[in-house]
């Protein structure tokens, strides 16, 4: 008796009837996306300009809407409306990522140029290991309600690390100390291929890998799209657990992470110098992670038959919030950084300047890229 309320069972009208021609479609959606950028962008180095950053990130934020109609034409309102709330928080909380690639690719002295490379191979990366992640999480939910309690409480001590993040960096603004400014530590995975593999002591072109003295050499820009995509792993710990908290559909959760992402590397170069402005976006970035961890903590009393008189918020209402977070977050923030009108935050300001020498990690032999072999 008490095994079975511990499963979650969802109510047969909630469920999602995917077919598996739909699963097939949306990989070769992504694969497509993926392979156009590949071969179109990323094949011939160049450093995007605004305009065609701003087309490009016009072209998947319509792609995501044509992907949101065609699924109220196939399964109905309410699952298209999940998949937009899911699209605008993954979209919102992508804003948070950049920062912290703006940052990895600055302490790697990245050229202009070779950006869009290591966004993109980071960017497969991640949905690769949001794909798994998805699928376990889905599982779990699937049996049982508790997981709900593990998510809600994640996502309130995220929301509560975005206030402090937010207080943290108005000091700074009002200090004007850039020499606070936070140092990029390299994730645990790039440490560990650092020190068991040669490393180059500078970028040779746009390769990833060399062959020096018969020897395979790894260049300072494999380690950066390593570092990219493990760290947006700890952004799916936030990401993922938030959109359950929208949806509990394995395929509008993929596809409203494949579509945030794949805008992502357009969204970087279109907004890369337009960040410093949105001076309180850690402040609605918590208000839309409290939000959805009060929607889980509620569902989840609710599976125990605990606080039913408290009204679990509807999907409407849920898109809502969201939007309107959104757009206040914005608005305020245009006002409010006129008083910072001329400073720039560190991690832009390093993130826009060219590197004029070759980085020079300290893990790795020594020897001039120029040695390089075929």
């Amino acid at each position: 008796m008490l095994a079975s309320t511990l499963i979650y069972t969802a109510p047969v009208a909630s469920q999602m009837h995917v077919a598996p021609w739909e699963w097939v479609l949306l990989g070769v959606i992504v694969v497509g996306l993926i392979a156009v950028d590949l071969f179109g962008h990323v094949r011939r180095a160049h450093e995007p300009t605004l305009g065609e950053a701003a087309r490009w990130t016009a072209f998947y934020v319509s792609l995501a809407l044509v992907f949101g109609v065609l699924t109220y034409l196939r399964h109905g309102g309410t699952f298209a409306t999940e998949f937009f709330a899911g699209y605008l928080t993954e979209y919102s909380l992508s804003l948070d990522n950049i920062f912290v690639f703006i940052i990895i690719i600055a302490s790697f002295q990245v050229p202009r140029i070779y950006q869009q490379k290591v966004l993109l191979y980071g960017i497969i990366i991640a949905l690769v290991l949001r794909l798994i992640f998805i699928l376990i999480g889905a599982k779990l939910i699937e049996s049982f309600i508790w997981v709900f309690f593990i998510f809600g409480a994640w996502m309130l001590y995220t929301a509560i690390k975005q206030v402090i993040d937010g207080i943290q960096e108005g000091r700074k603004r009002k200090a004007h100390d850039d020499a606070g400014e936070e140092g990029y530590e390299p994730t645990l995975v790039t440490r560990m291929v650092a020190r068991v593999a040669n490393v180059t002591d500078g970028y040779v072109g746009d390769r990833l890998l060399v062959r020096r003295s018969g020897k395979t050499w790894i260049t300072p820009l494999m380690l950066c799209i390593i570092t990219v995509g493990t760290i947006d792993l700890m952004f799916a710990l936030d990401s993922i657990p938030a959109i359950f908290g929208l949806t509990r559909e394995p395929f509008i959760v993929f596809s409203a992470n494949a579509f945030a992402l794949l805008g992502l590397r357009q969204l970087f170069f279109l907004v890369d110098g337009l960040l410093e402005r949105l001076i309180y976006l850690h402040y609605g970035l918590a208000v839309i992670l409290g939000f959805i961890a009060l929607k889980l903590l509620v569902h989840a009393f609710h599976g125990y038959d605990i606080l039913t008189a408290i009204p679990e918020p509807t999907i409407g209402v849920s898109v809502g919030v969201i939007l309107g977070t959104i757009l206040i977050t914005v608005v305020a923030s245009l006002i409010g950084s006129r008083k910072y009108a001329g400073q720039e935050t560190p991690a832009v300001k390093a993130a826009s300047i060219e590197p004029r020498e070759r980085r020079k990690p300290s893990i790795g032999e020594p020897e001039q890229a120029e040695r390089a072999e075929g």
